[in-house]
């Protein structure tokens, strides 16, 4: 079932975005497992390298470890292979599916993300059936190229300002700056390389969770 919006933001609170090329030999199968052991929610399967096949599979594996630890399991772009997979929803882009499209394919039951950057998209989306809105991107990264200039704090504030659905913020965050982030009005905070390319991923989430807080 889907989780209503105050356990959507509890669920949010760390985001994981793997990525394959980030934190090699150790596989993203393990980087998922040591971070949901360590209390991670919410993990997005991103590999824009693998075909639909691939990604239903990586998915199913995926699951293995995330749902009996009761985290998401979001898939990125390829709604059909979220379907396919039995994953627990999927994550879409401005340039990807229209989210009344995606959550057509979805139906009720899986939660539905879309990425943002302006006001008018975020109340759009939330018209549209999201269940959350990602913030996309707060800061520069070298893991996120395309997504224009970065929004900065501010940018959080408008969109926060925007919606009351859950709201990630997505974009070179880190546990130097997560704090400010929630501060804004995020409800989480979405990684990649914080996770992905820490030497002691357990570590690396617990410090991520005490930054939330305590800045």
């Amino acid at each position: 079932m889907r989780p209503n919006g105050e356990e959507l933001r509890r669920l949010l609170g760390i985001y994981l975005v793997t990525d394959p090329a980030i934190g090699r030999p150790r596989s993203v199968v393990e980087a998922v497992r040591q971070a949901v052991e360590a209390g991670v929610r919410c993990v997005q399967l991103r590999d824009k390298g693998a075909s639909h096949d691939e990604l239903v599979t990586h998915g199913r594996r995926l699951l293995e470890i995330t749902r009996p630890a009761g985290a998401l399991l979001i898939l990125d772009d390829d709604v059909s292979a979220a379907v396919d997979a039995d994953a627990d929803g999927a994550h879409v882009g401005q340039e990807d599916m229209p989210p009344g499209t995606a959550r057509s394919l979805l139906g009720p039951d899986r939660v539905l993300g879309v990425s943002v950057r302006t006001a008018e998209e975020a109340r759009r989306a939330e018209a549209d059936g999201a269940d959350y809105l990602a913030a996309n991107l707060v800061f520069p990264t070298a893991t996120k190229t395309d997504a224009g200039e970065p929004l900065g704090l501010a940018g959080i504030e408008r969109l926060r300002e925007a919606t009351a659905l859950p709201l990630v913020a997505i974009g070179g965050i880190d546990a130097s700056n997560a704090a400010s982030v929630i501060a804004a009005g995020a409800d989480g905070i979405a990684v990649v390389s914080a996770i992905m390319a820490a030497p002691d991923i357990p570590a690396a989430c617990r410090l991520l969770q005490r930054s939330m807080v305590s800045g």
